[in-house]
């Protein structure tokens, strides 16, 4: 079964009906909730999405019992959570450095490297471009909604 790596951006327009990728987004969490795919999150990215759902400017505003809900039933009771460890961290941001990289693409870098720790064959993200520059994600297939 392929092993696909949700980034934030993802979840978020999965999760929210009014975003404009969320009919996109959500075919996709479909097919994991169904066993098409088997779905990976970033640790990171629980943590991420609680913040982005609970600051949303949608009405109505996204609870933070709702959010937990969200993230509960659609995220925790389905995937396979990674978690990266400090020389994890340690090698991403030598690798930014050494590539001449700065700023926030940090965080992309850091769930792509989560996407490589787990062996995910798929990395779907909203921001396709920025993960196919960086160089941890050589041999996996960035792909957006």
């Amino acid at each position: 079964m392929t092993r696909v790596l949700f980034d934030t951006s993802v979840f978020v327009a999965a999760l929210v009906k009014p975003h404009p990728a969320h009919a996109r987004a959500f075919k996709w969490l479909k097919k994991a909730k169904s066993g098409e795919l088997s779905l990976i999150a970033s640790s990171h990215t629980l943590a991420e999405l609680y913040a982005v759902l609970t600051t949303l400017p949608v009405s109505p505003r996204i609870t933070p019992d709702i959010a937990w809900r969200l993230i509960q039933e659609d995220i925790l009771n389905i995937a396979e959570i990674i978690a990266l460890s400090t020389a994890d961290y340690k090698t991403v941001i030598k690798k930014l450095k050494d590539n001449g990289f700065s700023g926030g693409i940090i965080y992309d870098a850091l769930i792509c490297a989560t996407a490589v720790k787990a062996g995910a064959k798929t990395l779907l993200a909203l921001n396709s471009a920025d993960f196919k520059q960086l160089p941890m994600a050589e041999g996996i297939k960035i792909v957006e909604p």
